[in-house]
């Protein structure tokens, strides 16, 4: 059986681990042809596909969240290139995963299409081609946002293909758009939290985040926005925000109601390699607290909030609490009749955590004076003797360059995971779902959306939804536009995986980047031809591959 295909020059030597054996012949050496055929076989292709999402967004977020004004780099370098652009080269580490990982996502369900007018006919096969359409057009919206215009492949390809041409970026976006309207169609209606399959939900969530990015475009059109809006609308179908936000990534509760779409994972699936079947989500966005002797989380010290991003929250957001943890406690935990003192972890583990001692605390921009002192009065019987108070301003990204030790950057506890499948020492891994859609970013692109067709007061009623469940005030019309609704989703979505793609998409990724990432200048962006990096070069080993060499390299590149 033929497992080895070139995707635009890009050798996919084999399905990822979490989906092998769909690939291998079955036990009964019936080949995938025949497999494939059946109902059952046809199932198992349709898994696959979700599958791939694994490895699009399971192992590091370079693509979504380096190189923007939210995280900056830490004590760890960053890949130089994708964070600072000065380095960005075609070459550069991390450019092609995202490339060759929505390629393979792309052939595994253009072979589902193909399949589908050859299996068994049942009353679930439309709705499974549809969830496939639809991660095909997740994927090409990926891949058009990151890269501009690039082929279209839509055929089963079975032989190595060495030559592909490059489609335009309008041509990408109708692309995505039919295979979604294909989907809203044919896919179900039952809730994402009951079946965790793609839902007419989902769909109108994708088509609105499409409409309003390709409204942005030189080719968008005049009614992009307002259809971004009506999608966004229809996705939200009238549920208000009513899961409390620090309970929206608690975890154990990723499929909450407001789940629209996610990355999902399970231990008992994971269990024969973990080290690589889990995703490392939980492994950025925070700072280093220390390895296994500490029995702190494995932490990396990069991608770490920027003063700006950190800035953004005032005083009763109930969102400063939930996304990060403000303090560090400290406690007895006994490992094979070993008692030692650990941090970070007792939060989630302890029994009584109200005795446990405090390590660290982070002072919120909205202290004064006064506050300090209140609060240390307050909590002074639950001080470590090794407490540290930070104060605002000293555990941002770029303090790094002042202190740069253990902790004093501060933790991002949202995809906190605290029971992972291996321990801090083998390396970073986890097994909770990557949310990808959830329904406040989607009254967020209805906000934006709205805003943008002109409707600004239906607008900014959907982005106060989002700041009533926050517990803070209603903007005004006044303060209403692109720059407040950037601010805002910071607030609401900070380490999810969109802010490089919301800069880019808005025209501000230059202007915000330079102004609040200490690592990137304006002059960083200017290209060997002196257009800007705006857009990520097509990989380098795409273009050695191809034996088509009329295939163009980006502006910059």
């Amino acid at each position: 059986m033929k497992k080895i295909i070139l995707i635009l020059g890009i050798v996919v030597t084999a399905l990822s681990s979490c989906s092998n054996y769909i690939e291998e012949e079955s036990l009964s050496n019936v080949p995938a042809d025949a497999t494939y055929k059946t109902a059952s076989g046809y199932q198992l292709l349709i898994n696959t596909n979700y599958a791939w999402l694994k490895k699009i967004y399971g192992g590091n977020p370079w693509l979504f969240c380096s190189g923007t004004d939210m995280y900056a780099e830490g004590r760890t370098p960053e890949p130089a290139g994708l964070s600072q652009y000065t380095l960005l080269i075609p070459s550069s580490s991390n450019v092609e995963e995202l490339y060759s990982s929505c390629y393979q996502e792309i052939q595994s369900v253009n072979k589902a299409v193909y399949y589908a007018g050859l299996t068994e006919q049942t009353t679930s096969l439309n709705a499974q081609v549809g969830e496939s359409k639809f991660l095909r057009a997740n994927a090409y919206f990926l891949l058009v946002q990151t890269y501009g215009g690039v082929p279209i492949v839509l055929d089963n390809i079975t032989t190595p293909a060495l030559s592909f041409t490059r489609n335009t970026a309008e041509e990408v976006y109708t692309q995505i758009i039919s295979d979604l309207d294909a989907a809203l169609a044919s896919v179900g209606t039952t809730a994402y939290a009951t079946a965790g399959r793609v839902n007419k939900r989902a769909v109108n969530d994708l088509l609105a985040k499409v409409y309003l990015t390709r409204g942005y475009e030189t080719f968008g059109k005049s009614d992009d926005f307002s259809k971004a809006a009506a999608y966004a609308d229809a996705a939200i179908a009238g549920q208000a925000l009513n899961v409390a936000f620090d309970q929206l990534f608690k975890p154990g509760n990723d499929l909450n109601v407001e789940t629209i779409f996610s990355v999902q994972y399970d231990k008992a699936s994971t269990s024969t390699d973990p080290t690589k079947l889990g995703n490392n989500q939980f492994y950025y966005f925070s700072s280093y607290l220390g390895g296994a002797e500490t029995g702190a989380p494995l932490r990396s010290y990069n991608l770490c909030p920027t003063g700006y991003a950190l800035g953004l929250y005032e005083k009763g957001d109930k969102r400063w609490e939930a996304t990060f943890m403000t303090e560090i406690l400290e406690g007895p935990e006994t490992t094979n009749g070993v008692t030692k003192t650990i941090l970070y972890y007792p939060y989630y583990r302890s029994s009584n955590p109200s005795s446990l001692k405090v390590r660290h605390f982070y002072e919120p921009k909205w202290f004064t004076p006064a506050d300090k002192t209140t609060w240390l009065a307050a909590n002074a019987s639950r001080l470590s003797s090794t407490f540290v108070y930070h104060p605002w301003g000293e555990y941002s990204a770029e303090h790094t360059l002042i202190k740069n030790l253990d902790c004093y950057t501060i933790p991002v506890k949202k995809f906190d995971d605290p029971d992972p499948t291996t321990p801090s020492s083998t390396g970073a891994v986890s097994t909770r779902d990557i949310i990808l859609s959830r329904l406040g970013e989607t009254y967020l692109v209805a906000a934006e959306a709205y805003l943008k067709a002109g409707v600004p007061t239906t607008g900014l009623d959907r982005l106060n939804e989002v700041r009533r469940r926050a517990g803070v005030a209603n903007a005004t019309l006044a303060q209403f536009n692109i720059d407040y609704i950037l601010d805002e989703r910071g607030r609401e979505l900070l380490g999810e995986y969109h802010r490089w793609f919301d800069l880019k998409r808005t025209g501000t990724l230059v202007a915000r980047a330079s102004a609040y990432n200490y690592k990137i200048k304006q002059a960083n962006f200017v290209g060997v031809d002196g257009k800007l990096k705006i857009l990520r070069p097509i990989p380098q080993t795409a273009l050695d591959l191809n034996q088509n060499k009329d295939f163009p390299q980006n502006p910059g590149y």
